[in-house]
């Protein structure tokens, strides 16, 4: 696990210079979780933004029969993940965020990331780019559930994470595109 991944997935768009490099990286804790911990539950507050380094993290609103959870995110290696609306608001999550695999990840306080914010240059830069990058995960699923058949939505996700998506129980991956495991596995039979 190395904190190089941050830096390399950041310098794609922005310079760091290592000052404001070693004051952020000082900020930051490395967590392990194991598969299938909750990261956050309903009407907690999400007090970190995280970098993955390896893992997979599901988006889901929990219902008492398990089986009628709505799946409605993932995210993989080399994304930020956080309950991003509860961060900024310091308010209570309406959903939850679980490690579907063991996960390894780089995460910040919210504490600490306004300290990043006022005191390097590239602060309020690594802020946008976060928040921009969570923002587009959350928009283009909404234009998915909009302007694509199920079938179209498992290919895309298919096409984008081969490996990762074996790591996905099925059920999940029926309910993020908005079909029952039985609809999936007819998509899935037609597909091959």
């Amino acid at each position: 696990m190395s904190i190089v991944n941050i830096r390399t997935y950041l310098e794609k768009s922005l310079t760091i210079d290592d000052s404001d490099w070693e004051f952020f990286t000082s900020r930051l804790k490395l967590r392990k979780v194991k598969k299938r911990t909750k990261l956050l539950k309903v009407g907690e507050i999400e007090n970190h933004i995280s970098f993955i380094d390896k893992g997979v993290v599901r988006f889901f609103i929990p219902n008492e029969d398990r089986e009628k959870e709505t799946t409605f995110g993932f995210c993989f290696n080399d994304e930020f993940v956080s309950a991003y609306d509860s961060f900024l608001t310091q308010s209570p999550s309406l959903y939850e965020l679980e490690a579907l695999t063991d996960v390894e990840m780089w995460s910040m306080s919210y504490e600490d990331l306004q300290k990043v914010y006022k005191k390097t240059i590239i602060g309020n830069t690594l802020g946008r780019l976060s928040s921009e990058r969570l923002y587009l995960i959350k928009s283009k699923r909404e234009q998915s559930l909009l302007n694509e058949t199920a079938e179209e939505r498992y290919l895309n996700l298919f096409e984008e994470r081969p490996k990762l998506i074996k790591e996905i129980p099925l059920k999940y991956i029926a309910s993020y595109i908005g079909v029952t495991p039985q609809a999936l596995s007819r998509i899935r039979k037609r597909i091959t």
